[in-house]
């Protein structure tokens, strides 16, 4: 991550970009709904003002959501996909059936770094800037929206950890909008994450521990 702050400044050429004259696939999935809309720019949804944009955003991004999950759902399910399962679940065994689980677990990092590349080009092109910082935290609160993600869905079967993920990712941003809706200082908007992540990687753990303990009881 450290290396990569001085290759996105020479990518980037500055150490931020503004996107509003360019066309992006935000601008896209505006003109795509204002046409469905009639030319409307806003309607009303359940009492809420909505603009066009940003429900062609959210619908645009969802459909990305889908497809990329979907793709990742049925590669998992290869033999390619299973041997990296099998890695991460159990390397010597893996390993014993001639598989290179340093291969694997390079592969797999790859894989994962090309979605974090897809998420950081939808952000940018949804906020209409790409700076250089937009990065910092970002893998404390990916981790903290797997562990949400697991205890909501409380299973290992691949389907469901992948919507549990996405779940996850929606659910700890929807804590952070809501807390700053409740009148908190934007100032205040690490303090308030970092209790999020916090309790995402206590209480999981504090509960598990205390089902286990009734168990032996």
């Amino acid at each position: 991550m450290t290396a990569l702050y001085s290759v996105n400044l020479h990518v980037m050429g500055k150490s931020n970009v503004a996107l509003l004259s360019v066309n992006t696939l935000a601008t896209q999935s505006e003109q795509i709904g204002v046409r469905l809309m009639g030319g409307a720019t806003s309607f009303n949804l359940v009492g809420w003002d909505v603009t066009v944009r940003d429900a062609s955003v959210l619908c645009a991004v969802a459909l990305a959501v889908v497809v990329t999950g979907l793709l990742l759902y049925l590669f998992l399910r290869t033999n390619l996909g299973m041997a990296m399962r099998a890695t991460g679940d159990n390397v010597q065994m893996i390993r014993a059936l001639g598989v290179n689980d340093a291969n694997m677990i390079v592969f797999g990092l790859a894989i994962s770094n090309g979605m974090v590349a897809l998420a950081g080009a939808l952000l940018a092109q949804y906020q209409g800037f790409a700076d250089v910082g937009m990065g910092i935290g970002m893998v404390v609160w990916g981790l903290a929206s797997v562990i949400i993600g697991e205890a909501l869905v409380g299973t290992n079967q691949v389907g469901l950890t992948i919507i549990g993920a996405v779940m996850g990712s929606v659910l700890f941003r929807l804590l952070v909008a809501v807390a700053l809706r409740w009148g908190l200082s934007p100032n205040d908007l690490k303090l308030i994450t970092a209790g999020f992540v916090f309790c995402a990687l206590i209480v999981p753990q504090f509960l598990r521990k205390k089902k286990l303990g009734s168990a032996h009881a």
